[in-house]
């Protein structure tokens, strides 16, 4: 009886620093995700560019940073968010939620018009106010979506820029879909800016338009032959 009264005992203490072990681990998994859900939702996220509409500032297949400090605060994988306090600039980048739709993924485009300025666009420029904007990063002169009145959602211009929204246009003027086409979008759906490149893969819209399995083979490409890596873009900043 003695014997197995040690036995046990001998069973028990090695069974409680595992239970221990395992406690102790599940708790520090709490707090790295618990973290990570706090950086995602507030901080920071990353985003991947998968078409040509912001060409030559953005290429297909730029990894981004996007900061949200201070435009934006939500729960992740949701779409339950609340804006914040600071309000894009002209000219600057800035992704939304698709005005048109918010099941769709989100875009970045810049900053054209601000609430309140007038919008237009002739002789392959765009004029705020009455005033040309100069643009040096552009592709292409800057025209009108063709048979605009064809489109149900056409703005119109010259355009008024309501309150509390922007007018924003790709940087590749004749491959962007954008405020020409469907409107203005709302400050509430602007969830932050880019911030920098971390990683520029040269592999087609395919790639990261598709699905896991896609994306899966852009990278093992990158591996087996560097040179698709865009060494030179990485830590660009905006």
């Amino acid at each position: 009886m003695k014997a197995d009264a040690k036995t046990n005992e001998r069973k028990d203490h090695g069974a409680f620093p595992l239970r221990s072990r395992m406690k102790q681990e599940m708790i520090a998994w709490f707090w790295v995700i618990l973290v990570f859900l706090l950086i995602n939702g507030t901080v920071g996220q990353a985003r991947i560019i998968p078409s040509g509409s912001m060409e030559n500032t953005l290429l297909i297949g730029d990894h981004l940073i996007m900061s949200r400090i201070g435009y934006d605060a939500g729960i992740p994988f949701t779409n339950i968010h609340v804006p914040l306090w600071r309000n894009p600039k002209r000219l600057q980048m800035v992704i939304f939620h698709p005005p048109y739709d918010h099941t769709k993924p989100d875009l970045i485009k810049r900053v054209i018009g601000l609430p309140g300025e007038t919008v237009d666009i002739h002789d392959g420029s765009v004029w705020i106010n009455g005033r040309k904007l100069v643009e040096t990063y552009t592709i292409g002169a800057t025209q009108l979506p063709p048979r605009p009145e064809m489109l149900p959602s056409f703005p119109g211009l010259p355009l008024t820029v309501p309150k509390g929204e922007y007018f924003v246009m790709g940087d590749n003027r004749g491959n962007s879909y954008d405020s020409r086409y469907w409107g203005c979008v709302p400050r509430d759906a602007i969830i932050g800016t880019p911030v920098t490149i971390y990683m520029s893969v040269d592999a087609p819209e395919e790639a990261w338009n598709g699905g896991l399995s896609e994306r899966f083979l852009a990278y093992a490409e990158a591996l087996l032959h560097p040179s698709r890596v865009r060494w030179k873009r990485l830590f660009e900043t905006f």
